[in-house]
């Protein structure tokens, strides 16, 4: 299974870019969307599939802002719209589908995590946000196998961005998010598995530039998006690619390519 992961940063922008023409050579699986900043009217009919990708949404209250969406080829056994808090499911962050079986409970699933860096406000919902969100995963992790894709809004070790010394204060690197993606991955605890990472050890492996000038230019960038998986699935990962000459948005796309089928 190909799995990719795109922040569009709006999905009428990314359209406009070509990004459903360059779809369909990736020949994708699935495909995890954050930031769609759209709503049915603009999206229904006109972005809902792609070839043979059916895409589902959960869009938020507030126009113009966050959204996310996934696509799939296989029909899904259920579908989740948020994630049942209702201060982050009016923003629109959690769409999962389940493709259940007799003996097997799989969850796909797209999410986008709130950024901090428009101002302490923000900071403290990405907080709560992650508070809230930590024992759903874990309660997920309990009773089915999943992969999570999505822009975290978190670089989680130096080697994740450019100038780390420079960001030690700032949101996005700040040591409570980072002890927080520590927590999820470690096998004491939360048990999840930074994927990419496990195929991956490089440095400057970013999906994430603060504009597409000079900043992707020299590469000073920070690695945003993930696969989170849990241990069963993410075994079963076999190779990553950074989509980085791709300008839909200024995030890059990201693909894990998995050995099973839905």
């Amino acid at each position: 299974m190909r799995f990719i992961s795109a922040n569009l940063n709006g999905i009428r922008s990314a359209a406009s870019k070509g990004f459903f023409e360059w779809l369909p050579e990736q020949k994708a699986d699935s495909l995890g969307v954050q930031e769609v900043k759209a709503q049915d009217e603009h999206v229904a009919g006109v972005y809902c599939s792609s070839g043979q990708l059916q895409g589902h949404f959960h869009y938020a209250e507030k126009k113009g802002y966050s959204g996310v969406g996934l696509y799939t080829r296989e029909e899904p056994s259920d579908l989740i719209l948020g994630f049942g808090v209702e201060e982050f499911d009016k923003e629109g962050r959690w769409v999962e589908k389940r493709f259940d079986k007799p003996g097997r409970k799989l969850s796909l699933i797209s999410c986008y995590f709130p950024s901090g860096s428009s101002g302490p406000e923000r900071q403290e919902a990405k907080f709560r946000f992650l508070d809230a969100i930590y024992p759903h995963l874990m309660a997920l992790k309990a009773e089915r196998e999943f992969i999570l894709v999505g822009d975290v809004n978190i670089a989680h070790k130096e080697i994740d961005l450019k100038n780390w010394r420079g960001n030690l204060k700032n949101s996005g690197f700040l040591p409570e998010e980072r002890a927080w993606v520590s927590q999820l991955i470690n096998p004491d605890a939360g048990g999840l598995v930074d994927v990419f990472r496990t195929l991956n050890d490089k440095p400057e492996q970013y999906t994430w530039w603060s504009n597409r000038g000079q900043a992707y230019a020299k590469n000073v960038g920070w690695r945003l998006d993930y696969h989170f998986a849990t241990p069963a699935l993410a075994a079963l990962a076999k190779r990553e690619q950074i989509y980085t000459a791709q300008k839909f948005s200024d995030h890059a796309p990201l693909t894990i390519d998995y050995d099973f089928k839905l």
